[in-house]
Parts: structure tokens; sequence; C-alpha cells
């Protein structure tokens, strides 16, 4: 369930992106196609939906307000161009999360100096920190001035079959008939998205040849 909450920062993205940014209006076949992917999400995660009480409905009402916060932070720093490095951003963005992260910690499960740390465990926190943090924002904050913030917020729909895809080659996991099909609707879905539209590539072809037609000095 957590995954499919998830999944809808782009849906959140194209509407905050619809007021703040004049060059990505809301567009139904790109709408239409993040639904179509988190429909492919809800089908790789459909042997672990079920209601668990109150504090799992909580849970997920605050996951659904954290996507849309992380696609609304997106949105707004690509409508104010802020001339940031983006190894600056990221660091920022790992020492506000880290801090209230490790107090929490700290204060529910006690020193971490004291647990048993396992090989497995150093590296899967390692591979998080590195890997899954600090380069995967690097990586976007330096994608976000060259391409539209609804394109790379798809990022959030390709984590599900990627997790069940690496499970299956590395975890010797079994793939079920539903994961397959639902990475299916994630990747038609992502598809759609990316996919110019017809005004779109009417644009680019006149801009090349504007491009081309233009005297050089």
């Amino acid at each position: 369930m957590a995954a499919i909450l998830q999944a809808s920062i782009p849906i959140f993205g194209m509407v905050f992106a619809h007021w703040l940014l004049p060059e990505e209006p809301l567009r139904w076949q790109r709408l239409l196609g993040s639904f179509v992917s988190i429909g492919g999400v809800a089908l790789i995660c459909v042997r672990l939906l079920s209601f668990n009480g109150w504090f799992a409905f909580l849970g997920g009402l605050g996951i659904t307000f954290g996507a849309a916060s992380a696609a609304f932070s997106n949105v707004l720093l690509k409508s104010r161009r802020m001339d940031l490095a983006p190894a600056m951003m990221a660091a920022w963005q790992m020492i506000f999360g880290t801090a209230p992260l490790l107090l929490i910690g700290w204060i529910v499960d006690g020193n971490p100096a004291r647990f048993h740390w396992t090989g497995t465990a150093i590296f899967c926190l390692l591979y998080l920190a590195i890997i899954g943090s600090s380069l995967t924002f690097l990586l976007l904050y330096w994608l976000m001035p060259r391409m539209s913030v609804t394109k790379l917020q798809t990022i959030s729909l390709i984590t599900p079959p990627g997790a069940i895809a690496i499970g299956w080659a590395l975890g010797g996991e079994r793939l079920s008939a539903w994961s397959l099909l639902g990475a299916c609707f994630v990747l038609a879905g992502v598809w759609m998205i990316f996919r110019p539209l017809a005004d779109e590539r009417a644009t680019r072809e006149c801009s090349l040849e504007s491009e081309v037609a233009a005297p050089r000095v």
C-alpha cells in the first residue's frame, strides 16, 4: 500500500505544475498514463493490500501527504529556477533528513552503537545512504533544469517493478503473473507520459526549421 500511495507523486506533480509552470499544462494523456502506472503498482502489491486498522489508515494519509509534499517541492524548485549546485541541494536535504531520523531512532530504538551490526546490515545501510539517497538526489537535481518535472517524477513509478526485478535476480524471489502484468502496466503508463504530444512535436519541428533557416554569421 505504501508503494501505491508513494507512486501518486507524478499525479500531484502534474496538478501543481499546471498552476506553477505555464510551460507544463495538465494533459489528459499524461494524467491517464499516471493512473495506468499506479494500477500496475497496485497489481504488483495486490497480495499486500489489506486494511490493518486506523493506525495503518493514518499512516497511509501521512504517506500521501509526503508524496504531495515531495511533488510540490520539486515543482516549486523548478518554477524558481534557482541556480544552485545539485550537490549543495542534496547535501542540505540529507542533513535536514538525517538529524530528525537519528533523534527519533535514538529515542525509540536506543543507542545504535549497541546493536549487533552484521555485514549484510552494514552493506544495506551504505547502499541506501549512498546509492539510494545521495547519488539519486544528485542525479535528480542535475536533471531538474534539463527535463520537465512531469517526466522527472516518474521515477516513483519505476521503483516497484525495479524492486521485484532485483529481488528475482539477486534474492531468488519468484515472479508472479500479477507482478509481471503490473510491470507491463507501469511501463505502458510511463510510455504514455514520455510520448510527445502532437502540438509538442509540431512546436519542435517548427523550432528545428527556424534554426535551419536562420542565417549563419
